[in-house]
């Protein structure tokens, strides 16, 4: 099974499954333990996670020039092979909103680092009848806490 697919086949694998779908987005840059168990986290909420992964120039964007480390086909791929993760559809605009609008998750799922009112998509979401779940960060692990811990080691 193709796993990083297009959001036109996307649609057409969703239609008429009748599984409760679960929808997170990320940058998912140097993927790391704290990623694998928010991914795990979000994947017991449904049965099909579906990851919107920004491109390399949304990351750029977003994180500044340097980033991403890793490029967004290696990003898809690794985040791919994860076993929480049905579905990788990378996407290039500043939000994942046009992805939210398109699929109709049941859940919509952000790390509680977002405030309520700060997710993307969540009053869409909501409309009809969906959830939004904030998934609880693991501490200390994150893409900017290993690129800082490296920055340090390459001074020493």
């Amino acid at each position: 099974m193709e796993k990083v697919i297009t959001l036109k086949k996307l649609l057409r694998e969703l239609k008429g499954r009748g599984k409760k779908v679960v929808f997170t987005n990320g940058c998912f840059d140097i993927i790391h333990a704290g990623h694998v168990r928010y991914l795990k986290k979000a994947k017991a909420l449904g049965d099909m996670l579906i990851i919107g992964l920004n491109s390399d120039s949304s990351v750029r964007k977003i994180k500044g020039e340097g980033r991403p480390i890793v490029n967004q086909k290696d990003r898809a791929e690794v985040l791919s092979s994860l076993a929480p993760v049905d579905y990788v559809v990378i996407f290039g605009g500043p939000t994942p909103i046009k992805l939210v609008e398109a699929i109709r998750p049941d859940i919509l799922v952000k790390g509680a680092d977002w405030k309520k009112g700060e997710i993307v998509g969540e009053g869409l979401v909501r409309s009809y009848g969906g959830r939004v779940s904030r998934i609880k960060l693991a501490r200390g692990r994150s893409t900017t806490d290993i690129i800082r811990r490296i920055i340090r080691l390459h001074k020493r």
